[in-house]
């Protein structure tokens, strides 16, 4: 078994002796602790030294990205021409597979392989004969000093090493000049404490103090330049009567010069953000359109390229700068975060909050093409970032307005938006609520007596169809059901009787009359107290079925009456 060992000055093949090492690979260190020691285990088979610093280059450039260099390619067609039946062992597994793919030698990738490598690379100095440890030692620091040119080899308009120490540069600044001023207006405070209420703008403050000086200024002092006409008035009566305490001239000049170096630091910090936003232009302009420059800067900035950018997918980018929540949120079982550093863009800023993880999740999925485009893309045009934006836009309008995307089944979504939306209903008020009484019950009656006025106004029944003359069998069979009903009422009304009494004393209710014929009138009279008293919803139930009971038994009189004339 061979194997392929990479240094600064050239490639070196060496022949693995004992094969049963790599089995304990745990104490393969203490084989390689001597140079003897390590002739046992390997031996040099054939070395090919690198002929300049540009073919070390070329060699290293291609091992990075797991390609065969034309000195490789040689040297190994020269050992393998001899001993086609050998593995071959190699570093990395991307080389190994492209040496497979063009040359058809099987090659070994694995942990006990890599033991290997850095025992060898202990004792390589004793193992390849001609090479020193001065000379490795220099070829290896110009070599690296080569690619490292080689890999920050850039054009200048696309720079986005600049973008993250501008961006970086910027919230310093912002952090600095709040510590500024606040520390101003907590100096100057002590001599003029009502200024700070009255000017609430950071710089309209700055320039007031260092045109006013002292508060005894402020009358012959002309602020017109500065503040509006209100606020001047304002600052020059609360100047009179100020409560601040007396300041000398040192004091003063301090101030002034803390003054002047916040309005350096702002005016700075305007000329960094052109900067900034220039070069965000220049080197992703589609990713500026679609989340601004400030947050399209500090996306950049958080992934450290805009290729490692380009690389996550569009669910890390949406999370991004979130990451503190988003395994708080895994270790207790929580929902995860839905937006990070997107949540300033401007598309999802103007959403409702119920539509802000929607509109997080599509910016990051457009915002990730976006990167491949600026990233990878050979024409910098901006049509993607403004299709996309449209698209964004429209679907963000229709969102907020709860329309849907599907043909069918959109009722219960619909329902849910105007229910969210807070359609007024109208409701009436209950009266019963005003009641102080606390028996549950006549509550209820109350209410049920305001929902169904009319059942009591009405008393409604049916007149029976005279009775056809037919057969003495179909007589006797009505008098059995006659009776029978007879015996069903009276017991319904001992029932009711006896819950009367056990309730105590209530409205009045209507007895039941004897079977005994009587005059109209009275039972005009009758039915006018039923109509007259507000019964309770049982007890008129009751009445109705004694009234009908009797109007019967009067028609059954009459009836007998007639067909014994």
């Amino acid at each position: 078994m061979l194997v392929l060992f990479e240094t600064s000055a050239g490639f070196g093949i060496f022949k693995l002796l004992d094969e049963k090492k790599l089995q304990k690979v745990d104490n393969l260190f203490e084989d390689f602790e001597t140079v003897e020691k390590a002739s046992k285990v390997i031996q040099l088979q054939d070395f090919k030294k690198f002929a300049d610093s540009a073919d070390a280059l070329e060699a290293g450039v291609a091992l990075n990205e797991g390609k065969i260099c034309k000195p490789l390619k040689k040297l190994l067609k020269t050992v393998f021409a001899k001993e086609a039946h050998e593995q071959l062992m190699v570093w990395d597994a991307k080389l190994g597979n492209s040496i497979k793919d063009k040359l058809g030698i099987q090659c070994v990738s694995n942990n006990s392989v890599g033991e290997l490598m850095r025992c060898i690379k202990s004792q390589v100095e004793g193992l390849i004969p001609g090479v020193q440890e001065k000379e490795l030692t220099a070829m290896s620091l110009g070599l690296g000093h080569n690619l490292a040119r080689y890999k920050l080899k850039f054009s200048p308009d696309k720079v986005d090493t600049m973008i993250v120490q501008a961006i970086s540069l910027l919230d310093d600044i912002d952090k600095e000049l709040n510590n500024y001023v606040m520390r101003t207006r907590e100096w100057y405070g002590w001599h003029f404490p009502e200024l700070s209420k009255i000017i609430t703008d950071n710089r309209a403050y700055i320039r007031t103090v260092m045109r006013m000086g002292t508060r005894d200024n402020a009358v012959s002092t002309d602020f017109s330049e500065i503040l509006p006409e209100e606020i001047e008035e304002d600052v020059k009566a609360a100047a009179e009567v100020s409560m601040g305490t007396e300041v000398a001239e040192e004091d003063i000049l301090n101030i002034h010069n803390l003054c002047e170096q916040v309005l350096e630091l702002t005016e700075y910090r305007a000329q960094l953000y052109e900067y900034l936003k220039n070069r965000m232009i220049a080197i992703a302009p589609n990713l500026t359109i679609l989340v601004g420059d400030l947050v399209g800067a500090r996306l950049i900035a958080h992934a450290g390229s805009l290729i490692n950018l380009a690389k996550h997918p569009a669910s890390t980018i949406q999370i991004l700068g979130a990451e503190k929540a988003l395994f708080r949120a895994l270790r207790s079982r929580n929902a995860t975060p839905k937006y990070g550093l997107l949540y300033h863009a401007q598309l999802v800023s103007e959403t409702s909050l119920k539509n802000k993880g929607k509109m997080s999740r599509m910016l990051a999925a457009k915002a990730a093409l976006a990167s491949r485009y600026d990233a990878l893309g050979e024409e910098t045009t901006t049509d993607m970032g403004i299709e996309n934006r449209s698209k964004l836009a429209s679907r963000m309008s229709m969102l907020e307005q709860g329309y849907s995307r599907r043909i069918t089944g959109t009722g219960k979504s619909m329902a849910k938006f105007a229910r969210y939306e807070g359609v007024s209903e109208v409701k009436l008020y209950s009266n019963a609520a005003d009641s102080t009484i606390e028996s549950s019950r006549k509550r209820g009656l109350d209410t049920s007596l305001e929902e169904q006025p009319t059942k009591r106004i009405k008393v409604e029944t049916k007149e029976e169809e005279p009775a056809a003359q037919g057969s003495s069998e179909k007589k006797k069979k009505k008098k059995q059901e006659k009776q029978k009903k007879q015996k069903q009422q009276q017991q319904q009304q001992m029932e009711l009787k006896d819950e009367a009494d056990e309730e105590g004393p209530e409205e009045p209710v209507v007895k039941e009359e004897p079977v005994a014929a009587k005059p109209e009138k009275k039972k005009k009279k009758k039915q006018q107290e039923v109509k007259e008293v507000p019964e309770e919803p049982e007890e008129q139930g009751m009445s109705m079925e004694v009234e009908t009971a009797e109007k019967k038994k009067k028609k059954k009189k009459k009836q007998e009456a007639r067909k014994a004339e």
